[in-house]
């Protein structure tokens, strides 16, 4: 098991550095009021989330750290405060730790990946992240998968921020006045279900699909090189 310890503390503050020095161009802020890309907030609420569940237990994080319509598969898409209401944590807590993060031009959404650590095992996680009004972060969706091996855990985390589309003139706005990202709830019609959303921006957005069996596939697109490129896709079998 590793603990949130001091290295991540220091990760957190490199992958905002790492942002900035690395990412593509971007407009001054002014064009989208006061929003922008953080990455390093993003990563700190990962990790304040991870150190939560060390704290309160692990479903008890879970819950606080979640909007009210947040979704997770067990397998299949489910409210996530529906399924934990009244749900005992686990007695030994499963940890994890980003490696990458990836955020949309306003910041309004995010997604981080990592890997995750149990007794009876490791694998990885993929979290979707909405700002929101007060300018902190909420997750939204939240998914993942086991390994035969561990996944590496880099020594800096990968920071990506989308392009920002040309937008000039744009008024300057309070955050609680600005939109929040899109998240459309899971829909089912046919043999599978479906669900998603995007940055208010347009320059992030992720899919999922769901079958029957429990079998589901993720992906994320990111604005780069003005146009929508998959960054990120897991495939998850059937249990």
């Amino acid at each position: 098991m590793a603990p949130i310890d001091l290295r991540l503390t220091l990760l957190c503050a490199a992958a905002a550095l790492a942002s900035c020095a690395t990412g593509p161009p971007r407009l001054s802020p002014a064009a989208f009021g006061d929003a922008r890309a953080e990455p390093g907030r993003v990563v700190a609420a990962e990790l304040a989330f991870a150190r939560l569940a060390l704290e309160k237990g692990q479903w008890t994080a879970f819950a606080e750290t979640s909007t009210v319509d947040a979704v997770m598969f067990v397998p299949q898409a489910v409210n996530a405060h529906d399924w934990l209401k009244g749900r005992a944590n686990p007695p030994a807590t499963v940890t994890w730790q980003p490696a990458q993060v990836w955020v949309s031009c306003d910041g309004s959404l995010a997604v981080t990946k990592g890997p995750w650590q149990r007794l009876s095992g490791v694998g990885y996680f993929t979290t979707v992240w909405q700002r929101q009004r007060d300018g902190g972060y909420k997750w939204v969706m939240d998914q993942g998968d086991s390994l035969p091996q561990p996944l590496a855990l880099p020594e800096m985390i990968s920071g990506k921020v989308a392009e920002c589309p040309a937008r000039p003139g744009a008024p300057r706005r309070a955050l609680r006045e600005l939109p929040r990202a899109t998240i459309t709830p899971p829909a089912c019609a046919g043999t599978q279900c479906t669900g998603g959303g995007a940055s208010a921006d347009g320059t992030l957005s992720y899919a999922y699909t769901v079958a029957p069996s429990g079998a589901r596939a993720f992906s994320v697109q990111l604005r780069q090189d003005d146009a929508m490129h998959e960054v990120l896709r897991s495939e998850v079998a059937a249990p």
